[in-house]
């Protein structure tokens, strides 16, 4: 299991993280929330990098916490035995829904799959029992709980789309990264323009790619203006920004007619 490190942390720090900064608990009356939460209860922890959290989808294993990202991130899921990223969570977003025993929980089932976090992530870790009650008395609550299942259900979607053309596999995945974090409300900033903390090795872990192609693709669409170079210091050369989400269209439906900058020259 990954190495936590609990962290003091007050209950004005966790309502303001929650209220202000996470999809599920976005916009909510703080006085309110205030009432559901006991410090001693929730706690601030920091996973470690590459170090498994859980395994998702054991039979008749639940957890007994959801955990609400802060920062850093991403965190994983990988399929078992061909070890593709199946799922990315960023900041201000939430996993472990899935392996809860109350409404989608109980029916969403899977394969064993290991959860990580690939790079050290602050996560807030509530009981069931306190999301469970929340769940239960705001219909905003019951909607946004809802929309995380879908968006898991429509990343993958995305992925099932991954042709072996590689243009169309990682447009894909940053079709699926800017749906994902668009309906969040996370995403794209003020000019418009989708960050993403993506090293190399998650990208082809996801499309099935490997690296070098990754590298190629990465180069080549920023050449055709679909990403905006970064600075070598941004994010450990891992920050990817797309500045064109909507020209990605055309390569993610590229699948028989081919992109004209593919293979690089």
């Amino acid at each position: 299991m990954a190495k936590e490190t609990v962290q003091a942390v007050s209950k004005e720090e966790v309502i303001q993280n929650l209220t202000q900064t996470n999809f599920l608990f976005r916009g909510l009356d703080t006085q309110e929330i205030a009432q559901y939460l006991e410090t001693e209860d929730v706690s601030l922890e920091k996973l470690y990098s590459s170090r498994p959290i859980y395994t998702a989808y054991l039979p008749d294993v639940f957890l007994e916490y959801l955990y609400v990202i802060v920062q850093g991130g991403p965190v994983i899921v990988r399929s078992v035995p061909l070890d593709r990223v199946i799922a990315l969570t960023y900041p201000g977003s939430c996993f472990g829904m899935m392996n809860l025993d109350f409404s989608y929980g109980r029916v969403y089932k899977g394969f064993p799959s290991l959860v990580e976090a690939y790079k050290t992530t602050d996560v807030l870790k509530i009981p069931q029992m306190i999301v469970q009650q929340l769940y239960q008395d705001y219909p905003q609550i019951q909607e946004r709980y809802g929309t995380l299942f879908e968006l898991r259900e429509k990343f993958q979607y995305h992925l099932l789309n991954c042709s072996t053309y590689p243009p169309q596999a990682v447009a894909a995945l940053l079709r699926a990264l800017i749906y994902q974090e668009r309906v969040l409300g996370n995403q794209p900033a003020s000019e418009g323009i989708f960050s993403f903390d993506l090293p190399i090795d998650i990208i082809a872990r996801a499309c099935q790619l490997n690296h070098r192609t990754v590298e190629q693709v990465l180069k080549g669409m920023t050449k055709t203006g679909f990403l905006r170079s970064s600075k070598k210091s941004e994010a450990g050369h891992d920050l990817v920004q797309i500045c064109d989400p909507e020209g990605l269209k055309e390569v993610y439906g590229a699948t028989r007619d081919k992109v004209d900058w593919w293979p690089l020259r």
